[in-house]
């Protein structure tokens, strides 16, 4: 492991609790089919091993929105480039998230789904960063409690590298990340041995 980042969640922690989260959900919507949300594209990883770990009939759509204009958070401003096509009116949805972090990304993506008339809007996230919440919001579903630190791997990037890694990397030195971003790319060796 480099000293520029270790690992935060390990792979194997973080394929039981997706399965946690996957008879959870199955539990709780006996009978009834969801409709899972993920946005692109680091949900993605996360949403492709929760379906497998939800034991109904369901189905998937994604969405996308802009980037942050260079920024490492969002700040609540977003556009959305991709839209779920299917009628959502009366459907239990569950919006899944790959991180929440202030929750003004998450807030308006609520609110736009909940304007499509849902019986039901949850989110399930696999990393929930509360301690940097700006805005009142409570995920239903939450893999990890995760600390204020910058993180990459299993879907989560940086400039786009790192969503390949297995495990949850926290980056313990964000500027030599920015000054060199693939700095961590002798840890994608490291997990392919």
């Amino acid at each position: 492991m480099t000293e520029a980042a270790s690992v935060l969640y390990a792979r194997e922690e973080i394929r039981r609790r997706v399965e946690e989260l996957g008879r959870t959900i199955t539990g709780e919507y006996v009978g009834r089919e969801p409709v899972l949300v993920s946005v692109l594209t680091g949900g993605a990883m996360f949403l492709a091993d929760l379906v497998r770990s939800i034991d109904l009939r369901l189905e998937t759509h994604f969405m996308a929105i802009s980037r942050y204009a260079g920024a490492e958070e969002s700040r609540g401003r977003v556009q959305i480039l991709l839209d779920v096509d299917a009628d959502l009116t009366d459907r239990d949805v569950i919006l899944v998230e790959d991180i929440v972090d202030t929750g003004m990304t998450s807030r308006y993506l609520l609110s736009v789904l909940s304007g499509r008339q849902p019986a039901s809007l949850e989110i399930c996230t696999l990393l929930d960063r509360s301690v940097r919440r700006i805005v009142p919001l409570e995920p239903r579903y939450v893999g990890f409690d995760c600390p204020d630190a910058f993180v990459v791997g299993y879907g989560l990037d940086f400039m786009d590298r790192y969503r390949s890694h297995p495990d949850i990397l926290r980056v313990d030195d964000l500027a030599a990340l920015r000054s060199d971003p693939d700095a961590l790319a002798p840890l994608l060796t490291d997990a392919a041995a």
